[in-house]
C-alpha cells in the first residue's frame, strides 16, 4: 500500500471524530462526557480484542495501560472538561494545537527533524482553525485552558509513544488498539462514576448514537489512527488532526443549517492546506553522482592541474 493511501485512510479517524458533536448533541443523553466516553472506548476494545484473539503478554501489558491512559483514558475526561469550561471554538483551538507537541517530542524521542515546513504547517492549521471556530464573544477559563492544553499534550505523548513503542512482533493494529481502548476505558469508567453517577437511562436514539460512536467513531477510526502512526511519521499523522474540527463545522452547515462567513471559508481552507503541505515528503539531498576515469584520465588530469597557473605561481 502506497503512501497516498495510507494517508487518506488515516484521514479517515479525524474526519470520523469531527461527527462526535453532532451525534452527542442530536442523540445522546446530555451532560454525559464521561459516561460517553467510556462508552465509546471500553466496548470497541473488547471487541477488538475479540476479533484479533489476542491478549497483551509481558511488557506490553504495562505499555497497553500507558498508551491507553495517554491516548484515551486522560485524553477523554481532560478534553471533555475543557469543553465544558470553555467555549466550544476555545476548545478546538487548543486541540489543534496538539501536532506542535508531537513535532517537539517526536523530534526528542523519535529523532524525526523538526523541519521548518511541518512547524509553519502545524502553526498555520492551527490558525486556520481558529478562524472557523472562533467567536468574538469567546471568553478564557483558565482551569479550562489547561484542561486543553494538557489533553492535548497527552494526545501528542500517545502518538510519539505509539510510535516509539510500535507492535510486538507479530501482532496487528487491531489488537493493539483495542488493548489500548480497553485500558483507556478501564480509566474512564471509575472517574465516571465518581463524577456522574448511575448511568442514565438508554432509549432507542441513544443505543443507535452509542452504537456508531462505538463501532465507527472509535473502534474504526482509532484502528485507522494507530495503523497509520505504525506506517507514517509521528508529526505527518498528527497533522490530519485539524480535520476533525474540520468535518465538525461542515455537517454543522450541512446538517444543522449553520452559516459559515467568508472568514470561516477562508479559514477552512488556510487549515486544509496546511493540512496538505504537511503530508508531503521531505526532500532527500541527491547523492552527486559518481563517475569513474581510466588510469589516463586521472595522469591527464593531473599533468594538467601541475601545468596550471596556479602551480606555476
Amino acid at each position: 500500500m502506497n503512501r497516498l493511501t495510507t494517508t487518506v485512510l488515516t484521514a479517515l479517524a479525524p474526519i470520523s471524530w469531527g461527527s462526535t458533536y453532532f451525534v452527542a448533541s442530536e442523540l445522546l443523553p446530555p451532560d454525559r462526557p464521561l459516561f460517553t466516553g467510556a462508552m465509546r472506548a471500553l466496548p470497541a476494545g473488547l471487541l477488538l480484542i475479540a476479533l484479533s484473539r489476542t491478549l497483551p503478554k509481558g511488557e506490553w501489558w504495562w505499555k497497553s495501560a500507558v498508551l491507553g491512559t495517554l491516548n484515551i483514558g486522560a485524553f477523554f475526561p481532560l478534553l471533555f472538561l475543557s469543553a465544558y469550561r470553555l467555549p466550544g471554538g476555545v476548545a478546538a483551538v487548543l486541540g489543534s494545537a496538539g501536532p506542535l507537541f508531537v513535532v517537539g517530542l517526536a523530534a526528542l524521542l523519535l529523532g524525526e527533524r523538526a523541519r521548518l515546513r511541518t512547524v509553519l504547517a502545524a502553526v498555520v492549521a492551527a490558525f486556520g482553525v481558529s478562524m472557523v471556530v472562533l467567536t468574538a464573544e469567546a471568553e478564557l477559563d483558565l482551569v479550562g485552558v489547561i484542561a486543553g492544553v494538557v489533553s492535548s499534550a497527552s494526545m501528542g505523548a500517545g502518538t510519539v509513544m505509539t510510535k516509539r513503542w510500535g507492535r510486538p512482533e507479530g501482532v496487528g493494529p487491531l489488537a493493539v488498539t483495542g488493548w489500548q481502548l480497553t485500558a483507556g476505558g478501564l480509566v474512564i469508567i471509575p472517574i465516571a462514576a465518581l463524577i456522574e453517577g448511575a448511568p442514565p437511562a438508554l432509549d432507542g436514539k441513544a443505543f443507535l448514537g452509542y452504537g456508531y460512536m462505538m463501532l465507527i467513531n472509535t473502534g474504526i477510526a482509532y484502528w485507522l489512527w494507530f495503523r497509520g502512526i505504525g506506517r507514517l511519521t509521528a508529526t505527518s499523522v498528527t497533522l490530519l488532526g485539524p480535520l476533525s474540527p474540520l468535518t465538525a463545522a461542515v455537517i454543522g452547515w450541512a446538517a444543522l443549517g449553520q452559516a459559515l462567513s467568508p472568514v470561516q471559508l477562508a479559514g477552512m481552507a488556510l487549515a486544509f492546506g496546511a493540512t496538505v503541505v504537511g503530508q508531503l515528503p521531505a526532500r532527500t539531498a541527491r547523492t552527486p553522482k559518481q563517475t569513474f576515469s581510466s588510469p589516463e584520465d586521472i595522469d591527464r588530469n593531473v599533468s594538467m592541474d601541475l601545468s596550471s597557473s596556479e602551480v606555476r605561481r
